[in-house]
């Protein structure tokens, strides 16, 4: 394991962005940023051994700070959608930016993933990086320290682990939003990828796509990832949830009990890359870049499209705070909110 840091630009107002570069044993490479924790890089061999890499990012700096799809993104206070942009906290209502209609969307608009975090290496095989949250900051209540940290293991996996305190009871619910496409840089879809999802049921939405509070059955629906479907196969399919969100963008209701276990995979038959998702987390977002348009300055000179990756954000359920049947992700005062969601990359056979 080894893990080495490079120069990698310099911000609009002047800050050094380095690059921390985790390295296994058997060529597996990751590459974070301390511009906004984001996974950068993320190299795995295929089945003839080359290494391709797996998610979407931009080539410079300045494409980070703006970041409009979020790619590679630590995103938080609280990931996805919050409805009519308030929460309400011991019986106070604290109101978010309207960014999303009349909704909020990842906490936007002053988004975790454009500012500068601190980073230190903790391990051979592990960075962390910290961050202050001012009570107030992005509309939630509380002073919070955040911590998230990449380790990459020898067996392949890449684990991300999250912890966050606060002074005051508030929302955390953190997650990556890294686009994952196992064909590499050279692919423009992903929809002939599969995938596997240890779901029964998925939480649909409104036509905001905010979370009405029902848990629903995903047998005989389109929604049925319980054994392995392309992800093309149904994403079109005369079904209201799909049509509401223009593809997947729903949040499944996993099996774990809380415990940390493997929840889904995504499979390429042309690379032979198979990532398992691991989370501690009572949910998972599939997004299938339905809102990907044009999006210029990727690596390579890339421009990233429709549908050209998919995403997939463990999460408590979106707008929680708002239906008493969802696990809540608000966190006592003093109480530490911890949690971890890995992805493990292997070769099919």
């Amino acid at each position: 394991m080894s893990i080495r840091v490079e120069e990698f630009g310099t911000t609009k107002d002047g800050q050094k962005v380095k690059k921390y570069i985790l390295e296994n044993g058997k060529g597996m490479k990751a590459a974070v940023l301390n511009l906004g924790a984001v996974l950068a890089e993320l190299h795995v061999p295929d089945k003839d051994g080359t290494l391709r890499d797996v998610v979407w990012g931009y080539e410079d700096v300045a494409g980070y700070e703006v970041n409009g799809p979020d790619l590679g993104a630590v995103v938080g206070r609280n990931a996805n959608r919050i409805g009519g942009a308030v929460i309400t906290i011991a019986g106070k209502d604290y109101t978010l930016v309207k960014n999303n209609g009349e909704n909020n969307l990842h906490s936007g608009p002053d988004m975790y993933f454009t500012r500068m975090w601190k980073a230190i290496i903790a391990d051979d095989n592990k960075v962390e990086f910290s961050l202050h949250s001012p009570d107030g900051d992005q509309g939630y209540p509380g002073n919070a320290d955040i911590t998230v940290s990449y380790t990459l293991t020898d067996g392949g996996e890449l684990q991300i682990a999250y912890e966050g305190k606060a002074d005051r009871d508030t929302i955390f619910n953190l997650t990556n939003h890294s686009y994952f496409n196992l064909d590499g840089q050279e692919s423009d879809s992903v929809l002939e990828q599969k995938v596997w999802l240890d779901a029964d049921a998925f939480t649909p939405g409104d036509a905001g796509l905010i979370p009405t509070g029902e848990i629903r059955d995903v047998t005989g629906t389109p929604m049925d990832f319980r054994t392995e479907h392309m992800i093309g196969e149904r994403i079109d399919a005369d079904y209201e949830p799909l049509k509401q969100a223009g593809g997947y963008d729903h949040n499944y209701v996993l099996k774990n009990e809380g415990k940390y276990a493997l929840c889904g995979k995504l499979i390429s038959q042309k690379s032979g890359i198979c990532m398992e998702v691991s989370t501690d987390l009572p949910g998972i977002q599939l997004y299938s870049a339905n809102f990907l348009e044009n999006e210029k300055g990727g690596k390579e000179g890339r421009t990233y499209g429709r549908r050209s990756a998919i995403c997939f954000e463990s999460q408590y359920f979106p707008d929680a705070c708002h239906h008493e049947n969802f696990q809540s992700p608000i966190v006592k005062a003093g109480e530490v909110y911890r949690t971890k969601t890995g992805y493990r990359f292997s070769v099919i056979k």
